[in-house]
């Protein structure tokens, strides 16, 4: 039933490796308010939804369909919510979840674990977060890699951020790397140029030169990334 694309045979021994084993999956959530410029995103039709987006998956995802759920998933114009076919998966498999808040507006009406960080301003501002508070979410991140890798044979690392795309094209160009037209969107066809738009006017009104990747983030970042990056981290090290 599996089908390999690319890298065939890395992709091969990783199966072999890890099949019959038991993995666990973290869904860290977070909020920019980039996600609330209008038609960023196809992940929620309007910005009033998007708001509301990585709260109601977390719901779905700890609780199913709902008759009457507190934050039902957004409307969406483009297809499924990658939340119903990542609780079908999480459901089908028995893998236990951990929601990880990094830093949203509310938070999610189901068991989470809070890491005391904050949603982030938009990528144009230049300020999107407070260097303290990247800095805190990178130990955050650290400790519970660490933690749930201890729990499990290997470590599924997913996340909801509306807007994350653009985030995450603006702190690849922050860190140097030449990815224009290169980072997709939850659009059927990529809004590359309001996306590099964005993260161009951020980077241009951050406190450049950076000297450290924890200031990309802290310009032009999300609370998410930076925790998954410390997260990786510290299961990487795990044997």
């Amino acid at each position: 039933m599996l089908h390999l694309h690319h890298r065939v045979e890395l992709a091969q021994a990783w199966i072999d490796r890890f099949r019959a084993r038991s993995p666990l999956f973290a869904c860290i959530l977070g909020f920019t308010e980039t996600g609330l410029v209008s038609g960023i995103s196809a992940a929620g039709a309007t910005p009033e939804d998007r708001k509301y987006t990585a709260i109601a998956d977390a719901e779905f995802l700890y609780n199913g369909a709902q008759p009457h759920p507190n934050y039902p998933l957004p409307p969406l114009t483009v297809g499924a919510s990658p939340a119903l076919i990542s609780r079908a998966v999480i459901v089908g498999q028995s893998i236990p979840l951990y929601l990880i808040n990094a830093g949203l507006p509310i938070p999610p009406p189901v068991p989470f674990v809070e890491l005391g960080g904050q949603p982030a301003a938009c990528v144009s501002s230049g300020k999107a977060l407070p260097l303290e508070i990247v800095r805190h979410l990178l130990h955050q991140g650290l400790q519970w890699g660490e933690q749930l890798s201890r729990e499990c044979d290997y470590l599924i690392l997913g996340e909801c951020v509306v807007g994350g795309t653009t985030t995450a094209l603006a702190v690849l160009l922050g860190l140097g790397w030449h990815v224009a037209g290169m980072v997709n969107s939850s659009h059927p066809q990529c809004n590359h140029a309001q996306k590099w738009t964005i993260a161009q006017t951020g980077l241009v009104r951050s406190p450049l030169p950076f000297t450290s990747p924890l200031e990309v983030v802290a310009a032009v970042g999300d609370p998410m990334q930076i925790v998954v990056a410390g997260m990786a981290i510290a299961a990487s090290r795990q044997s």
